[in-house]
């Protein structure tokens, strides 16, 4: 389907490029004219424009809701749903005409698209990825472009603590939109409050404080990516996933262009990021480059549904609904609420039987176009509209004075919290919509003006509240008393950490962490703790430059944390090798600036390194090693392997590289501090307590590492904790032996063997160590002996199964220097 009208205008273009002022520019200067829009807020917020230029007498304001109509009006501001398509007018426009391609409402933005035209002049606002369908279905249609007025750039990501006034946060539910909002309360002394779901005159109210500077942050749903004009100079995210009816997923790149560029106004620029630098919540770069440079997907197709169905009957009007649309860009939608509710209430016999003639048809239509405003689901909104079009077919056909009385003076007390007075502003809607219907009620003018009164009541009581929830006055002016007058109140931090403002105590200093005294955010210490954050900053500058200027004795590692004077100030991440993770700085030095904190990773950068050498110098060789394009690839795959393990490791899986070896690269490995035994290879270095200490927290790093053995211990039993060749200890039999003692052992037997004698275990070692006769047993089978009398001889290679292989050679010395590692 496609229009050939002419007059037709397309203004396409990123936020802040003044469409929607162009189009009340051209629509007050015809001689009549209607614009439509997404929002009900939107519509009201123009509305108000074009009073003050036309005056009250000449303008209309018609949404589901709310309907001003004066007998001479002449200028029409609607919901893109309640366009009066029978009206003829000089001039007509539609804003946000990319919503065409919404599940919901999409095929309304499309019929309006298709079917509004002003007898003069005819202008389609949206984005620029509307494009295609503008060229696909009104070809005739001229499509301007228009740049945005300022520069729209990514700001990073940014805390809650630290975003810049002017700020808003965007969220899409409400149970997050006041949970941020409280967090300002007490972080920033408030926020103002806006959601799609607020009356125009609750959001008026909200918007007014942000605007007169009384609170200095706005938490809002994606409601003000719609055009809504606030005094915004950077929009943070609190998320980028949101539920849109169907599933959970993350916002399109046009979505999050759309929400962003609400930062900066006409001629100033705007910034935009979020409140986490990664995971879910953290901009793609693809999506910043995106939306900085207005790039996005263009529009492949657009909803359709015919917008005048055929109502002589329910059946043709079903039919009508779900008629496919014509072959090209348009797409049948998702079946929406309305739909959903008439087929449900076409399998009821007594609307059948009411719905014989086509004017009780289109009542029954009507009915099912009741917003679902609060949100109870299809179920419990089909009931209600069922009992709608009960009364509507029954007597005169009006709903009965005393039901529609009894229900709205239910929702008219202003008593609850901010969830019950939403609860109760979104009920009333349902009932203002009903009461806006012409021929629904026995006097609409007396109910349409007494459910305006109860919104009114409650919009005021529900603004109320949300400034009593969220903003705290006396706070915010604290805060701006002392940015007035930074040094008006002396802070002094203890020699214990201990922060006092006027004596007052209220916190610590622990480092760089900040911790508040318990009570201290009460009403009478605001002021205090407000002083205190502000002028923390040269406290911690000076601990930057001390911690910079400390001896290597002064940190500590500590389960995988860097230490200084007893204080995180970095924990380790995964890096290029074991030996050389990454240094990440804790989160509580972000309040320095970047100079600091690039000092500071220096400095501990520098002594990590040299601790490293001092403490596992081994590993920091092996990973040198490891990456050594010298050396033979044997070579690398044991250096490896063994710093991998952490510096221990079983010799079995490494056999065919050692092997491999030549005997200057076993010099090599020895050099490093390396024993390449007859069962492991380890660094003996590694079992005592400081290293083993940095061993386990390099280990930790990239795994759980081992369970520690107590500090000195020699024998395990098998199932104690530490009892592993990862930990240092190698199980036999029921006992697990340090494997420096186990290689003790088997140098003995080796030395026996070279002498070509039997070996006798030294009756004071095995006691000394407290290997048990069975330990002993199974150790000497591991090594390639048999028990011969008191002594043990050499049997020949050990079986396959065992844990040990020797190289496959007839000289008898070469296969003992494979066993034991002296070759």
């Amino acid at each position: 389907m496609t229009s050939r009208v002419s007059g037709v205008t397309a203004v396409l273009g990123p936020t802040n490029t003044g469409k929607t002022h162009l189009a009340i520019e051209r629509m007050t200067a015809h001689s009549s004219g209607i614009i439509g829009f997404p929002l009900r807020l939107l519509a009201r917020e123009v509305y108000d424009r074009v009073v003050a230029i036309k005056g009250a007498a000449s303008v209309a304001l018609v949404t589901g809701e709310e309907k001003i109509v004066p007998p001479q009006a002449r200028w029409f501001l609607c919901t893109a749903e309640s366009m009066p398509a029978d009206h003829d007018a000089a001039f007509v426009a539609l804003d946000e005409a990319q919503l065409g391609a919404d599940r919901e409402r999409g095929h309304v933005f499309t019929d309006r698209l298709l079917r509004m035209r002003g007898r003069e002049e005819t202008m389609i606002l949206g984005s620029e990825a509307l494009r295609p369908m503008v060229k696909a279905l009104v070809p005739d249609a001229e499509i301007v472009g228009r740049p945005r007025f300022s520069t729209l750039s990514y700001a990073g990501a940014k805390k809650i603590s630290r975003l810049p006034k002017r700020s808003a946060i965007v969220a899409f539910s409400a149970e997050e939109v006041y949970a941020v909002a409280e967090m300002l309360r007490r972080l920033r002394g408030g926020a103002a409050v806006v959601m799609g779901a607020l009356s125009p005159r609750t959001r008026n109210a909200q918007v007014a404080m942000f605007q007169a500077g009384e609170v200095d942050y706005l938490v809002a749903t994606d409601a003000i990516g719609m055009g809504l004009n606030m005094d915004v100079a950077h929009v943070a995210f609190a998320s980028l996933n949101k539920f849109d009816g169907q599933r959970q997923r993350r916002l399109t790149v046009a979505e999050m262009a759309q929400i962003a560029g609400r930062a900066g106004r006409h001629q100033r620029d705007g910034t935009f990021g979020a409140l986490v630098d990664e995971g879910p919540g953290a901009f793609l770069p693809e999506e910043v480059f995106a939306i900085e440079e207005h790039r996005f997907p263009r529009l492949e197709n657009l909803y359709w549904r015919d917008g005048s169905p055929d109502t002589g009957s329910v059946d043709a009007l079903i039919a009508g609904l779900e008629r496919p649309p014509p072959a090209g860009v348009l797409r049948a939608p998702p079946a929406s609420t309305d739909l959903l509710v008439l087929k449900r209430l076409a399998d009821e016999p007594w609307v059948r039987d009411r719905t014989r003639h086509p004017a009780m048809v289109r009542r029954l239509w009507a009915a099912c176009g009741i917003p679902d405003f609060r949100k109870l689901g299809l179920d419990p909104h089909t009931r209600f509209v069922e009992r709608v079009f009960k009364h509507l077919t029954e007597g005169r056909g009006h709903i009965p004075h005393q039901w529609f009385a009894d229900e709205i003076a239910r929702l008219d007390t202003i008593a609850g919290d901010v969830e019950t007075l939403a609860g109760r502003l979104a009920a009333i809607r349902s009932w203002a919509y009903i009461a806006q219907r012409p021929d629904w009620l026995a006097d609409p003018a007396e109910w349409a003006a007494r459910t305006a009164a109860i919104e009114e009541r409650l919009s005021d009581g529900l603004h109320a509240s949300l400034t009593q929830r969220f903003v705290d006055k006396r706070t915010t002016a604290l805060i701006r008393q002392i940015g007035a007058d930074a040094g008006a109140l002396p802070v002094v931090v203890g020699l214990e950490g201990e922060v006092t403002v006027e004596d007052h105590p209220i916190g610590r200093l622990d480092g760089f962490r900040f911790t508040v005294e318990p009570g201290a955010r009460a009403g009478d210490k605001r002021l205090l703790l407000a002083a205190a954050e502000k002028r923390l900053g040269a406290e911690r500058g000076r601990r930057a430059a001390a911690l910079v200027d400390a001896p290597d004795t002064a940190f500590v590692l500590a389960a995988g944390e860097v230490l200084w004077t007893g204080h995180r100030v970095a924990t380790l991440a995964a890096g290029r090798s074991l030996a050389r993770p990454r240094l990440v700085l804790d989160r509580e030095l972000d309040s320095l600036d970047r100079t600091a904190r690039d000092r500071i990773a220096d400095r501990l950068a520098r002594w990590f390194a040299d601790t490293a050498r001092r403490r596992v110098p081994a590993l920091v060789a092996l990973a040198d090693a490891a990456r050594d394009p010298a050396a033979t690839s044997a070579f690398r795959v044991v250096a490896a392997a063994v710093e991998s393990a952490g510096g221990i490791v079983p010799r079995l899986p490494l056999r065919l590289s050692l092997d491999a070896l030549a005997p200057e690269e076993r010099r090599r490995l020895r050099g490093f501090g390396l024993v390449v035994g007859a069962l492991d290879l380890f660094d003996p270095r590694l079992l005592k307590p400081a290293a083993a200490e940095w061993r386990r927290a390099l280990l930790a790093v990239r795994e759980t590492p081992p369970a520690m053995a107590p500090a000195g211990a020699t024998v395990l039993p098998r199932d104690a904790p530490g009892a592993s060749v990862a930990a240092g200890f190698r199980p036999l039999g029921t006992q697990a032996v340090r494997v420096d003692l186990v290689e003790r052992i088997a140098r003995a037997a080796h030395d026996a063997r070279a002498g070509r004698k039997p070996f006798l275990p030294d009756p004071a070692l095995a006691t000394s160590i407290g290997l048990e006769p069975g330990t002993l047993a199974r150790l000497m089978a591991e090594l390639g002996f048999r028990p011969a009398n008191d002594a043990w001889v050499w049997r020949g290679r050990p079986p396959a199964r065992r844990a040990v292989v020797v190289p496959a050679s007839d000289n008898a010395f070469a296969g003992l220097a494979g066993l034991f590692g002296h070759g």
